[in-house]
């Protein structure tokens, strides 16, 4: 009897379990289509600031600004890197790290100093302990996020880059596919390479700029740089709820299982108790006739 109670302990404790992710995913169900509407809401602004961008780029010398040259002998470099403040997502936070230390790798090989600039405690815990070379981290920001507080990191890293702290900086964050597909993604910010200018076969725009398209572009460096980063937040969070909705499905389809499985188990367990007793009774009628 022992062991049936056991048996009935744990099928009780696998159903509040199931309970628990069952609340989760529909919890990360619901921040998810809040924050993908926020990212879609962005996505048409990306979209045409990329296009502008695009079209300056294709008319205009690519040396007019220092955010645009390449430097020779890079030496110093950065990388924004995003990750969760919360776990249960399933790989969502190893795939990003996975990247960043294959960059980290890639930067030793060639000797060049690298900082690691932290989005989310997940990435900042893993990287601490391991000793990687950290310039600051961010944690439990993703909901107060605004265009103001990327616009002030932005200006950080363009300080830092005109005066000569780093030569270039990359960011790697997850990139938002479809529910059942998030890309880890590694891009670089600085020097800023603007989109190939878009091929005129009639249908593209012919943008009139005032006072010039090299003002404009100058102008528009900053808030390209701003625009890529605002994305990532956007992103990466919208494939955290992703993540984190389909471990907590998984996770409540395994509970289910394991309940059907301890209950077939409890089942055969409390025939084979019956089978017994009864086998018991009847020897001992048989030992008094």
């Amino acid at each position: 009897m022992a062991a049936l109670r056991d048996i009935k302990l744990k099928i009780k404790a696998i159903k509040k379990i199931e309970q628990i992710t069952r609340a989760m995913s529909m919890v990360a169900s619901a921040k998810l289509r809040n924050t993908q509407g926020k990212m879609e809401r962005f996505a048409p602004y990306a979209r045409k600031f990329e296009e502008i961008m695009g079209n300056l780029a294709g008319r205009i010398d690519p040396d007019i600004h220092p955010l645009l040259v390449k430097r020779e002998g890079v030496k110093h470099v950065e990388l924004l890197h995003f990750s969760s403040d919360k776990g249960l997502c399933g790989g969502f936070n190893m795939n990003n790290i996975a990247l960043c230390e294959k960059w980290v790798d890639e930067q030793l090989e060639k000797q060049t100093g690298y900082k690691l600039n932290l989005v989310g405690r997940k990435g900042r815990d893993y990287f601490t302990k391991r000793g990687f070379n950290i310039s600051s981290s961010h944690i439990h920001i993703y909901a107060n996020v605004n265009i103001s507080f990327v616009n002030k990191m932005t200006q950080d890293f363009i300080t830092k880059y005109m005066k000569g702290e780093i030569d270039e900086l990359y960011m790697v964050y997850s990139r938002f596919i479809s529910l059942s597909k998030l890309v880890p993604t590694l891009v670089k910010l600085i020097p800023v390479e603007p989109p190939k200018a878009i091929i005129d076969t009639g249908g593209s725009n012919e943008y009139l700029c005032e006072p010039g398209m090299k003002e404009l572009l100058v102008e528009m460096l900053p808030k390209h740089i701003s625009v890529q980063i605002m994305n990532a937040f956007f992103q990466n969070e919208v494939s955290e709820y992703a993540a984190r909705m389909a471990a907590m499905d998984n996770a409540k389809k395994n509970c289910k299982d394991m309940v059907k499985e301890l209950t077939l188990t409890f089942n055969k367990a409390r025939q084979a108790a019956i089978t017994a007793e009864l086998m018991d009774i009847v020897g001992g009628a048989e030992a008094l006739s």
